[in-house]
């Protein structure tokens, strides 16, 4: 492949003959984007922007599994942004799929994406001054809120969505009421939650949201997601989610 980098990889989704590039020794997608891009629920020729795209995984997964009409992926490393619009153009998605390199702090910039009936994120998890700082900074941006923090996140949801749009989130369970306050300060009602577990009698390690703007008040709560089996292989639920060309 003439696109791809020496220091990168070209990696099967297993999702309708899909790939995505990465890089062989820098952050690379893990099941947390797996879990939340089919928690989504996705209406045929919607409109989504996912925030902190890193290399497109999300996106690409939902090229694959829906018939949504637009998704553009934003993300501040420009390495990543060439890597996941070259991923583009190698799977002949340019059509549907859109990559810009932005800082989502820069309210001018998200004001001038056009409204989208949903937002999705996989925000950095970790507070910028808690646990081990990776030495190299693509990690520790990917992992800390070091270039961005929850509450900025939120607000470029409030912006990028229109009338009753949803935002879908994965984040971290020690998060929660973080994230439930930040939602309902700028308007965006939690609506459903549902906690993924590594095992069976493990407690929860993440946690997926869905949230809508101006929505009315009231929660539901999802059946609890198991990720592996007791003889550590993955679950029946999370193989679907491997190998169906469909969400949920």
């Amino acid at each position: 492949m003439k696109c791809l980098r020496d220091d990168e990889t070209l990696d099967d989704l297993n999702l309708k003959g899909i790939h995505v590039i990465q890089k062989k020794n820098a952050f690379r997608f893990g099941v947390d984007a797996v879990l939340l891009a089919n928690f989504i629920k996705v209406k045929k020729d919607a409109r989504i922007v996912d925030l902190c795209t890193g290399t497109g995984i999300i996106p690409f997964i939902l090229a694959g599994k829906t018939h949504a009409s637009s998704i553009i992926g934003v993300e501040i490393q420009e390495e990543f942004v060439d890597m996941a619009n070259r991923s583009a153009e190698y799977n002949d998605l340019q059509d549907r799929l859109k990559f810009i390199n932005g800082d989502l702090k820069d309210l001018g910039l998200i004001k001038g994406i056009p409204k989208v009936d949903i937002v999705t994120v996989n925000p950095p998890y970790k507070l910028q001054n808690s646990g081990l700082v990776s030495s190299n900074d693509k990690d520790a941006i990917a992992r800390h809120e070091i270039c961005c923090t929850l509450e900025d996140v939120i607000i470029a949801c409030r912006i990028l969505l229109g009338n009753n749009g949803r935002v879908y989130m994965v984040h971290r369970p020690d998060r929660l009421a973080d994230i439930l306050c930040t939602m309902r300060k700028h308007r965006i009602e939690p609506k459903r939650i549902r906690m993924v577990h590594p095992s069976v009698n493990k407690a929860p390690n993440i946690v997926l949201i869905e949230g809508q703007r101006d929505g009315g008040s009231f929660l539901k709560w999802d059946p609890p997601l198991y990720v592996h089996a007791e003889d550590g292989s993955y679950t029946q639920e999370i193989n679907d989610m491997y190998n169906s060309d469909t969400l949920g």
